[in-house]
C-alpha cells in the first residue's frame, strides 16, 4: 500500500506503507491518523532524520567489523538504503520550510 506526503508547494512524496511508518516513528508521528508537520517543528525533524541515517550507517559498519572479525563474509548493504529511502522527503521538508507551508498524510 501507498502513503503520500503533501504539500501546497511541492509534488507528492510517495512511499511504501512500512518505509513510510518507519519515517513517521522516527519523527516521533503517529502513522495511523491524519497528521501534519508544521514549519517550525520541521527542522527538528530534519535533525530527527539526519541521526536515524547516522545509527543506520553506523550499525551496518559495526556489521562490517563484527563480520571481519569472526572472518565471515562481509554483510551486504541494504538494497536502497535510509538515506535513499528519506532522500526525497528531506527534499520536501527543506522546500516546505523555505516556502513557510507546512506538509500533510493521511488526509
Amino acid at each position: 500500500m501507498a502513503f503520500r506526503f503533501k504539500s501546497r508547494m511541492t509534488g507528492d512524496v510517495v512511499m511504501l506503507e512500512h518505509n513510510a511508518k518507519q519515517l513517521l516513528e522516527i519523527l516521533g508521528k503517529d502513522a495511523s491518523a491524519p497528521g501534519v508537520l508544521l514549519c517550525e517543528d520541521m527542522p527538528k525533524a530534519l535533525k530527527a532524520i539526519e541521526a536515524a541515517i547516522a545509527k543506520d550507517e553506523a550499525d551496518y559498519q559495526n556489521r562490517k567489523q563484527e563480520a571481519k572479525a569472526q572472518g565471515e563474509p562481509e554483510p551486504e548493504p541494504d538494497r536502497i538504503s535510509l538515506r535513499m529511502r528519506t532522500k526525497p522527503f528531506v527534499e520536501m521538508v527543506q522546500q516546505c520550510m523555505h516556502e513557510k507551508v507546512e506538509l500533510v498524510w493521511g488526509v
